[in-house]
């Protein structure tokens, strides 16, 4: 440990680490309690100036350079499924920091290896995608287990009287996130002048439901057409009170299949990290020029099989209801 260059690299490796760490916990805590509390009282003008004044230079050319591509729109679309509160060009420094960090991390371990900086970066830029499909499977889940309430609760609201709106703002203040938050949303796009049925296809474009698809297709069917709305809410929501139960029973005998899946699939890739790192010159016989071509096709065989095995396990594991 007498090496500088190693102590300070060592060093740069962990504040990484924790930059990543205090960006993810600031965004998670401080911005989403600041904009829960003044989201109601504050105009869209000066949310605007707020959020211009909170801009850095490097990330206002992000957010404008990303926001114009149509790869800008899908990762606002899957920050806004995951209900979290970062803009596409701040999501694409996050990735490139975690490719850094990760890359150097892997690089010292790996005994200052290009090829273990290069694995690790590549580890590092899919971090962030991970975490946010993660996010979306649970607040989807989460979602669809409170939709049978929600439709209880704005039925009862529609037979005492209320309209569609209060019924929603209803919701927004009984229910528990992240069916709350979603319907404040709705209710706030619709106070600031945004039709009911665009308000609500905002809401399907945040969570993508069938079952909440099936709901907003009767409003609108109904506002168009007339009937009585709780009769029909009423009806979707004992079909839906079924199709979760169903759901997750099914969720609960398909676990076990999926994360064999995962994990043997995620074992070869562990056991060839290990032994590269352990006995590095065993795992380079595969690419020395007389062993090259036999080692290319044994690890890309090995590597289709791993492939087709994860995607087999997942098709058994994956049940329409």
């Amino acid at each position: 440990m007498n090496n500088p260059t190693l102590i300070l690299s060592i060093g740069g490796g962990i504040a990484l680490v924790l930059l990543i760490v205090g960006i993810v916990i600031s965004i998670r805590s401080e911005r989403a309690a600041v904009e829960e509390r003044m989201g109601r009282y504050l105009d869209p003008i000066e949310q605007e100036h707020m959020e211009a004044i909170k801009r850095t230079p490097l990330t206002d050319w992000l957010n404008k350079s990303v926001e114009k591509s149509s790869y800008g729109n899908k990762i606002a679309q899957n920050l806004a499924r995951a209900d979290l509160k970062i803009k596409p060009g701040e999501y694409i420094a996050l990735m490139l920091i975690a490719a850094f960090g990760v890359g150097v991390v892997l690089w010292f371990i790996g005994g200052r290896n290009i090829i273990a900086g290069v694995i690790g970066a590549v580890i590092g830029l899919f971090l962030p995608n991970f975490y946010v499909k993660r996010q979306q499977g649970k607040r989807l889940i989460r979602f669809n287990d409170q939709l049978a309430d929600m439709l209880n609760l704005m039925v009862n609201g529609l037979r005492a009287g209320f309209s569609t709106v209060q019924a929603m703002e209803a919701i927004s203040k009984e229910l528990p996130p992240p069916i709350s938050d979603e319907f404040l949303r709705v209710v706030q796009e619709m106070q600031l002048g945004v039709p009911m049925e665009r308000a609500l296809d905002n809401l399907l474009a945040r969570i993508p439901s069938d079952d909440l698809d099936l709901v907003i297709t009767a409003i609108n069917v109904q506002r168009e057409v007339g009937g009585n709305l709780a009769e029909i809410l009423d009806t979707i929501s004992h079909t839906i009170r079924e199709r979760v139960r169903i759901k997750g029973e099914i969720r609960v005998l398909t676990t076990q299949t999926m994360y064999s899946g995962r994990f043997l699939s995620m074992m070869p890739v562990i056991v060839l990290a290990i032994l590269y790192l352990l006995n590095r010159d065993y795992m380079m016989t595969f690419f020395i020029p007389e062993n090259r071509l036999c080692g290319s096709i044994a690890l890309g065989v090995g590597a289709t099989l791993i492939v087709i095995g994860y995607l087999v396990m997942n098709k058994i594991a994956d049940i329409e209801v």
